[in-house]
């Protein structure tokens, strides 16, 4: 009888959160443009609808969503680990994407982070365990 059952189980091995925008060619810009992303793909070049970003090893996922809908669009916090937080706030700190409460900080539970949101406020959070 055939079984469905592996002998080793399945691994997980990549998440990659699909982001919602208003307007994917902005956040093509903010994400390649500010934040050092490359653009891998879309799926129109005149009207862009959905996108996919990478930088290193994460990949993120950009779709439009209806602006006339956004107040039932829930955005996410991202938490992303990096080698180094001071270098990446060092790098991020000139390209005009840090809010007024942006600080490189070390919090109780054992990281240094700092966070930021996107033109669509999705939330981002570079981290590192101390």
């Amino acid at each position: 009888m055939f079984s469905w059952t592996a002998a080793v189980p399945a691994t997980l091995t990549a998440v990659h959160p699909v982001l919602p925008s208003q307007n994917v060619a902005v956040s093509i810009d903010f994400y390649v443009e500010r934040i050092g992303f490359r653009l891998l793909g879309r799926d129109s070049e005149s009207d862009t609808r959905y996108a996919v970003v990478a930088r290193d090893s994460v990949e993120l996922h950009i779709q439009w969503h209806d602006p006339d809908e956004w107040s039932a669009v829930e955005r996410p916090m991202l938490r992303l680990l990096v080698s180094s937080t001071e270098q990446l706030f060092d790098e991020f700190s000139g390209a005009s994407v840090f809010h007024a409460g942006t600080a490189l900080r070390e919090t109780p539970w054992g990281t240094r982070e700092f966070a930021f949101y996107d033109p669509y406020k999705n939330g981002l959070t570079f981290y590192e365990d101390l």
